[in-house]
């Protein structure tokens, strides 16, 4: 397992390079580094240098129905070769269209039809970066009537079909499951625990009809439960804390970690999991 992690934001790369903190590995925003040359490129030739990175990207718009952006991809690779990251990632959702971005992750609806399509983008991305990639479950805050299965057999079944992982965003699962009226802890036991190779937690904005993930302050005391029981459900996962903005002192950052770190240990503590079977594509025969 790769540890606990940080988000890496620009306001920290100073505190970061100068005292070098005992944090295992970092998550890099891949639209940050992807342009080569500049300060920022420069910063994580500088940071993987000390730590493992992982590439967390908003650009796949694995939901749309156009062709992967060969351009991204190509831009990808090249980042990819330079940085070695431990594990790419991005969004299951759709975020642009006819070339422009929404600048949001917007949702998708849980069918076979959407299946069918999302499964052959993410195996055209995985041939072209040649190597399996990691979705992340968005915050929802609305459902389609035309989705016949739920998020996590939506999931489980893309990840059957094309051996890719999952990133399991805890307070996205706490956050959609309020805004839908859905238990959050059957949400995450749904999920196929041998499939998911990292989590998320961040904060959010709760508005008392519906909850906002706004990634602004820390972690709430319901996700840090639900994060208990999902270690539990999953075993030993790769954690990852997320601020985005009204972000603190590094160190406050490092005491959350801390926390992550020390709930998942007496999670495990309790509970002996089975070894599953790893997550594998399906085969076809010719």
């Amino acid at each position: 397992m790769l540890g606990f992690g940080i988000g890496l934001r620009s306001p920290h790369y100073d505190y970061v390079l100068e005292n070098l903190p005992a944090v295992d590995w970092f998550e890099l925003i891949t639209e940050n580094y992807i342009a080569p040359g500049g300060r920022p490129r420069a910063i994580l030739r500088q940071i993987r240098e000390h730590y493992p990175v992982v590439l967390h990207g908003l650009s796949f718009n694995i939901g749309s129905s156009e062709a992967p952006d060969a351009h991204y991809l190509q831009q990808l690779r090249q980042l990819i070769a330079e940085c070695e990251p431990e594990w790419v990632s991005d969004h299951l959702c759709w975020t642009g269209l006819h070339g422009r971005t929404s600048h949001d992750l917007l949702p998708i609806a849980y069918n076979q039809h959407t299946l069918d399509q999302v499964t052959s983008k993410v195996s055209q991305i995985q041939d072209s970066l040649q190597q399996t990639i990691v979705l992340e479950n968005p915050s929802v805050y609305l459902q389609f009537r035309s989705s016949t299965m739920s998020e996590a057999d939506f999931i489980n079944a893309l990840a059957t079909k094309t051996g890719c992982r999952i990133l399991l965003d805890v307070n996205n699962i706490y956050v959609s499951s309020f805004n839908l009226g859905l238990d959050p802890l059957a949400q995450i036991r749904a999920i196929r625990p041998d499939c998911v190779q990292q989590f998320h937690l961040a904060g959010h904005t709760h508005n008392v009809s519906h909850i906002i993930d706004t990634h602004d302050q820390a972690v709430s005391d319901e996700v840090w439960a639900l994060y208990s029981k999902t270690c539990q459900h999953t075993g030993p996962v790769a954690t990852l804390l997320e601020r985005d903005d009204h972000i603190p002192a590094f160190t406050e950052l490092m005491r959350e970690l801390d926390q992550a770190r020390q709930l998942q240990l007496a999670a495990l503590a309790d509970t002996a999991p089975a070894q599953p079977t790893p997550c594998q594509p399906e085969q076809h025969q010719a």
